[in-house]
């Protein structure tokens, strides 16, 4: 997992000076498909991760790991980005990625196969969840154009 945090790292220091180059009016603008602006992508992006509930030091077993349903929709709304100061989303955004990190670097090798199952999806591992966030965030900042 040390290469997925490194990647992440290398993949936010890349992406935060585009996304400051990004206006406060421009952030605001709902120009992207499903109609979300740069600031509410970025909102999205600030969710909490599975990685960052898990109980690592819970002993492995055959049941799977259990979290919420996912409702990225309401999340936007509730947590109200478009509202919010655009510097503040990038530094906030920026800030809690290194520390997401932080925690995929230390996750243990032996938890890596643990079955997890978000809401009613088919169940993965939570190392798909921590490499597959890298993918996710890719596709979203290349929305915003802040990656390649």
């Amino acid at each position: 997992m040390k290469e997925v945090s490194e990647q992440l790292l290398s993949v936010i220091d890349a992406a935060e000076p585009r996304l400051r180059q990004i206006s406060a009016f421009e952030s605001a603008k709902s120009a992207l498909s499903g109609g979300w602006s740069p600031k509410q992508v970025v909102g999205h992006l600030i969710d909490l991760h599975p990685t960052t509930t898990s109980d690592l030091s819970a002993p492995s077993s055959r049941r799977p790991w259990i979290f919420p349903a996912y409702d990225q929709e309401r999340n936007v709304r509730v947590q109200a980005p478009q509202e919010a100061d655009w510097s503040l989303l990038v530094s906030l955004w920026a800030a809690y990625n290194r520390y997401l990190a932080h925690i995929i670097a230390r996750l243990p090798a032996s938890k890596l196969e643990t079955v997890c199952r978000i809401g009613s999806n088919e169940p993965v591992t939570l190392g798909f969840i921590a490499t597959d966030y890298l993918t996710h965030l890719l596709h979203h900042l290349k929305q915003v154009g802040a990656a390649d």
